[in-house]
């Protein structure tokens, strides 16, 4: 979930962030009589000074170089917003499961948050094939679901058959759809190859893809998380001589498809989703899977196509970048800031709204009332608006189309924003990508009424 993007969101100072907030809470509003103690317990896994909350990530195996930071970035957020309070004076826990991207790992992981953690809500769990394998026992349950790391539709198009789920990032039809105008207008007479993951990842991607190219694509090819060996897939896309090759394609798989081509003298223009096109990243599994014959750096996608919705680590000057890194500095773990780390900061910083917008009487009913109900006018560091309503949990409305040099994402378009099925593709006017955060870090919702 690469996050980067150069543009300046305002001259906002964030110097003031190392302030604290008022003591009673990131909440800000409690209605208690001022004796510390916070809210009453109201629903499962909250008390009068703590909300507990779960996730399963990828912190091994395949799936794991990025992705396993993410979990260490919320956590470091939620650091941050309990040492300021927390929300209505209740501290938020959060525990980690790691499902090694296995479905089957993440069913018995989920039942243990759920049955025996007694968490109050799942919230940033990771992955397409794996959280499909839990979304209905949540819902079933009548566990909030929230923003889960993956943009694949069954998060939010069906509120009715899901009425506990939310995504969060753009999902996998509308990234398909923007990419497609894009070179349906730019490149109207280029031979298009799609390499994608074959799950809903790829599925939902053309979707969106074939609205706009279906008549350009000369070939699909599919592969199979686990399965490394996708020399045939990049072979039969090289016999098909496409133009440009659309890829929907995991970190891993980016550099493998990456260090095959190079083999094989396979040299298209290449557009990788959001998903798997962190350059830091891709280039150290690159040096890694060519045991150093391909230099590890930020370098090996210059050139590539690909999109971004927050602000990542190439942009310094950005407000958020700036937050993120006091973030990081006073509550993180090992390493470095990452742009998957700033990814779980800014998921878990709507997560914190939301709680706000809930209301000191925290249910679980109430958390998915208050997201319906005020969801779509959350602000925070995403560049598009949210979408959430009573009849669509699908997350943020929009991106921007870059093309990567030395990791730095060049604009290719304004932020655009569309939403599934035939709706248009607009630039986005509503100025959300120009807001810097608010004072010391930490949201300020009204409680919905």
């Amino acid at each position: 979930m690469r996050t980067r993007h150069r543009r300046l969101a305002g001259a906002v100072s964030i110097l003031t962030s190392l302030l604290l907030v008022a003591a009673c809470g990131a909440g800000g509003r409690s209605d208690d009589d001022g004796d510390g103690d916070g809210g009453s317990a109201s629903d499962v896994g909250v008390t009068a000074d703590s909300i507990k909350i779960g996730g399963t990530f990828p912190l091994t195996g395949v799936a794991a170089p990025g992705y396993s930071e993410i979990p260490t970035g919320a956590q470091a957020y939620f650091d941050w917003v309990n040492d300021n309070g927390g929300v209505y004076g209740r501290s938020i826990d959060f525990e980690v499961k790691d499902d090694g991207y296995d479905p089957t790992k993440t069913s018995s992981l989920t039942n243990e948050l759920v049955l025996q953690d007694q968490v109050f809500a799942t919230v940033g769990s990771l992955g397409t094939p794996t959280h499909s394998a839990v979304v209905d026992f949540l819902n079933d349950e009548e566990v909030p679901d929230l923003f889960v790391s993956s943009g694949s539709l069954q998060w939010g198009d069906d509120p009715e058959a899901r009425p506990m789920t939310f995504g969060w990032q753009p999902d996998y039809e509308i990234e398909g759809k923007i990419i497609g105008q894009y070179v349906a207008e730019e490149m109207p007479d280029a031979k298009v190859g799609l390499f994608l993951q074959d799950d809903d990842f790829g599925e939902d991607a053309e979707l969106g893809v074939r609205q706009y190219l279906d008549e350009q694509i000369v070939d699909v090819q599919r592969y199979t998380s686990g399965n490394t060996d996708i020399g045939p897939q990049i072979a039969g896309l090289q016999a098909s001589k496409p133009d440009i090759v659309l890829a929907f394609t995991t970190p891993s798989y980016t550099a493998l498809a990456q260090l095959v081509s190079l083999k094989l003298g396979f040299a298209p223009q290449w557009y990788v989703s959001n998903v798997g096109s962190d350059p830091a990243l891709v280039g150290s599994l690159l040096e890694q899977f060519s045991e150093g014959a391909v230099p590890g750096d930020a370098s090996a996608l210059n050139g590539v196509m690909s999109s971004e919705y927050i602000p990542g680590i190439d942009a310094q000057d950005n407000a958020w970048v700036q937050l993120w890194q006091q973030v990081w500095d006073a509550h993180g773990a090992k390493g470095e800031l990452t742009n998957y780390r700033i990814y779980g900061m800014s998921w878990a910083y709507t997560f914190v709204q939301a709680l706000q917008a809930a209301g000191e009487d925290l249910t679980r009913e109430g958390l998915v009332d208050a997201l319906e109900e005020v969801g779509s006018s959350l602000e925070g560091p995403n560049l598009a608006p949210y979408r959430y309503s009573d009849d669509s949990h699908l997350g943020i409305s929009g991106l921007q189309l870059v093309q990567l040099e030395n990791g730095v994402g060049e604009p290719l378009t304004d932020v655009l924003v569309t939403d599934i099925g035939d709706a248009e593709i607009a630039t986005d006017d509503s100025g959300q990508a120009d807001d810097g955060p608010p004072d010391g870090g930490i949201p300020d919702v009204d409680a919905v009424d």
